[in-house]
């Protein structure tokens, strides 16, 4: 099976444009059909609807890999428009770039993390531009290939302009999607976190890790895009608030791009299928691989011990 990491990756792109189509629509109408399924987890009726494109998509194609979404749904049942089976030709194109380990990868290797709709309560309050979808795919438990699709792209240049914009990559292939992978400047620190889940913890590791600045918000998707953007050097979150679905597409993108991501003592997240769904130790990630140690020594050995490991 030469190349199935390319060919999945290639539907991937479809099926995460497809679904940005469905989230913008349904905001449009205004069918928010929310559910609280917990502390600051909210679920709308996008969530759910654009869970369905994607499964159902993937599931056409792909019957014996393993998906993992966020929301527990049936997606047997989808209009036929939904379903999205094209393949993207530019990430078709690359097949020969494909690292050694991942040619001839089966399909019990394979996992596929989607969360449909990453940011949702920044999407409830019109947040538009920290909301992602993200597809993950990952090769006996490593993040090898991601897909971020921002629906919103654009969304502030006026009511003629053209939404959306897809950034993906595989390790060992590159990161396309954006002009050109960039570096934040080299004077300052400029570190991204969580705008709705705070803690003393998650305070104490990015002080520790001396900021000029401190850039807050919502969505693990749209913090890993402002390092791959040059906007911010590290992402750091010292706390057990995201989940596999939520990092496993920026990580592969972020690793294609240079960058690297790991829990916050610096341990790589598995994503084996009976691991927990929990990101239990926090995310620590840089947008140069050789600027993580620097962080990750900086991080409280008492915040790395409060955090429990997967």
């Amino acid at each position: 099976m030469s190349g199935r990491i390319v060919s999945i990756m290639s539907q991937a792109v479809q099926a995460a444009k497809k679904s940005g189509s469905i989230i913008r629509n349904l905001f449009q109408e205004g069918k928010w059909g929310i559910v609280n399924k917990g502390k600051n987890d909210l679920q709308t009726e996008a969530d759910r609807s654009a869970q369905r494109c994607i499964m159902a998509s993937l599931k056409k194609r792909y019957p014996k890999v393993t998906m993992i979404g966020e929301e527990e749904l049936d997606s047997s049942q989808v209009p036929e428009d939904w379903i999205e089976l094209s393949q993207s030709e530019e990430v078709l194109s690359t097949a020969d770039r494909l690292p050694d380990k991942l040619k001839n990868v089966t399909d019990d290797q394979i996992i596929i993390w989607i969360d449909p709709l990453d940011g949702t309560a920044e999407y409830t309050q019109g947040l538009l531009d920290h909301v992602t979808v993200l597809i993950g795919v990952t090769v006996n438990g490593e993040a090898v290939g991601g897909v971020i699709y921002q629906p919103y792209f654009n969304y502030k240049a006026g009511p003629d302009a053209e939404l959306g914009r897809t950034i993906w990559g595989i390790v060992g292939v590159g990161a396309y999607g954006i002009p050109q992978p960039t570096v934040p400047p080299s004077t300052g620190r400029i570190i991204t976190t969580t705008r709705s889940h705070s803690s003393g913890s998650v305070k104490a590791a990015v002080d520790s890790c001396e900021p000029t600045e401190v850039i807050k918000v919502g969505g693990a998707g749209h913090k890993v895009l402002l390092l791959i953007e040059g906007k911010a050097h590290a992402y750091v979150f010292a706390s057990p608030g995201c989940k596999k679905w939520d990092t496993a597409a920026p990580e592969a993108v972020l690793k294609a791009a240079g960058g690297k991501l790991t829990d916050i003592r610096g341990v790589n997240i598995p994503y084996e299928v009976n691991v927990p769904r929990r990101n239990s130790s926090g995310v620590l990630a840089t947008c140069l691989e050789s600027e993580h140690t620097w962080y990750l020594n900086k991080i409280p050995d008492e915040v790395k011990n409060d955090l429990k490991a997967d």
